[in-house]
């Protein structure tokens, strides 16, 4: 269940009954400030920039006062400081429960506690008044409090399997205070390093070039992160707000889409952690074209930020006509909206979605794209990932063993070996286009006695010696049992 209690809807009863009176009970179950005036102006609380643009805080013209959402103004935040607050929030996660519900991901609860005193943000963008300010809100000073607090009250009495959202934060220390057992918190988060690999500072929705160094280093750290404390990973490399991994990570043409998606599967699949497949992923879906303009991109993020660039530019151009193919050409690769286009069920009209008019254009390859299609055929991503599921679910090491890497400073190859008890697996990733020859000398025991158990291309089993050429794109699994004496 996604539990999304950081904030409500504002048409929500809670929020609706504290926007009647300043005196109304509820009124502390949101956070409401007063403006300050600044040389005549009234001005927001503070200089918080919401995560969509523009000011965090949102005017109410009845009461004159302001409230906080860090996202859209029709999210207001709760105030998690209330403890009425607190345990309404119980009660809600209570009622799933009995309904039974098996677990909760926990959207955004990084930010559920904020610096007290709400502080201005520091001053890093000077092309605008509002600042990021998540330094203020994500991990803030009570958040372990009211999570433990959450454990006790709820989540130490069922079985479930719970999941926290925590963006703005890669520091792995923090991180791993929510998950660590002793801490009696959640048994895994949602961080996002890898999918910020290709971002630079100034948005997610624009595009900085990323190398397989990177992306090794970043899985590798975190494969190796604090294992013998119990630190578990959540293994994803899509979601709702990130465009397609095929797209971002792969090769989405017409010649190498099956083949990369098939190669990122292995990926997922031979990692340490609980495994997230994205609708879609499992299709190998891709991007929507390049050639879509900005009026089929109706995500909140894409559009406000293309209309903030939009302005700055006609304000620093003096006229209205100013060009913007290149954030286009940004959206393209990174745009939340990739990820949001009706799913693709078979050849009918909006892929089979609805018979009514979808809030988006379904993706242009969806004749030939879609799950009906790949259902029956078993050369598919989809065929594939079942197949992968099936040999993560039979080798254990894949799950639980331990991860070395090798080859390290190879620009095409990941490849990196599990140990579990007596099994070992050996992964090889050829992550570029192009036949790569690979030795593999440096591998721990040898080569001998690795049996082929995975691989994306169509062919019968791959036996293995010192030195292998892998093709474009191409994925394998080995996997060995040691010999009893």
């Amino acid at each position: 269940m996604d539990l999304v209690v950081n904030h409500t809807s504002d048409e929500h009863a809670w929020f609706t009954a504290s926007k009647t009176s300043k005196n109304d009970p509820k009124r502390d179950w949101y956070i409401w400030r007063p403006g300050k005036v600044v040389d005549g102006e009234e001005l927001p609380p503070n200089n918080w920039k919401s995560v969509f643009q523009g000011s965090a805080w949102e005017r109410d013209s009845a009461s004159g006062e302001y409230y906080l959402h860090l996202y859209v103004p029709k999210q207001p935040d709760l105030n998690w400081d209330n403890p009425v607050v607190r345990s309404a929030v119980w009660d809600v996660m209570q009622f799933w429960v009995r309904r039974g519900c098996d677990g909760f991901r926990m959207d955004v609860i990084n930010c559920i506690s904020k610096t007290d005193g709400l502080p201005d943000a520091p001053l890093v963008d000077h092309t605008q008044y509002y600042q990021p300010a998540s330094m203020y809100f994500a991990n803030g000073p009570q958040v372990h409090k009211y999570i433990k607090q959450m454990h006790a009250e709820v989540l130490s009495h069922h079985d479930l399997i719970t999941v926290g959202e925590t963006p703005f934060t890669h520091e792995s220390s923090e991180l791993a205070a929510y998950v660590l057992p002793q801490n009696r918190e959640l048994n895994m988060v949602f961080h996002f390093e890898l999918m910020d690999i290709d971002s630079p500072s100034e948005s997610p929705l624009l595009r900085k070039p990323w190398t397989l160094g990177e992306l090794k280093e970043i899985i590798g750290r975190w494969q190796q992160f604090m294992r013998d404390d119990g630190f578990w990973n959540a293994v994803f490399i899509e979601n709702h707000d990130h465009a397609r991994s095929v797209s971002r990570f792969g090769n989405d043409s017409a010649q190498w889409r099956a083949v990369s998606a098939k190669m990122l599967a292995i990926l997922q699949i031979t990692q340490t952690g609980t495994l997230y497949v994205y609708q879609g992923q499992e299709l190998g879906l891709k991007n929507f074209p390049r050639t879509w303009g900005i009026e089929e991109y109706n995500d909140v993020a894409s559009q406000n930020y293309w209309n903030l660039i939009k302005e700055q530019r006609q304000r620093a151009q003096g006229k209205e006509d100013v060009e913007m193919s290149d954030l286009l050409d940004s959206f393209a690769q990174k745009a939340r909206d990739h990820a949001r286009t009706p799913m693709q069920w078979n050849a009918s009209k909006h892929g089979g979605f609805t018979t009514g008019t979808p809030w988006m254009r379904v993706n242009d390859d969806y004749r030939e794209w879609n799950a009906e299609k790949q259902i029956g055929d078993a050369t598919s991503v989809h065929a594939f990932w079942k197949r992968a599921l099936k040999v993560r679910k039979t080798h254990d090491v894949l799950i639980y063993g331990d991860f070395v890497m090798f080859l390290e400073t190879h620009e095409q190859v990941f490849a990196y070996t599990r140990n579990y008890g007596s099994t070992s697996a050996l992964v090889l990733l050829n992550f570029k286009e192009g036949k790569v020859d690979v030795d593999l000398g440096e591998v721990v025991g040898g080569v001998a006695g690795y049996t082929f158990v995975l691989g994306n291309y169509e062919n019968e089993a791959i036996g293995l010696e010192e030195k292998v050429t892998l093709r474009d794109y191409e994925g394998r699994v080995y996997v060995r049992e040691a010999l009893l004496n």
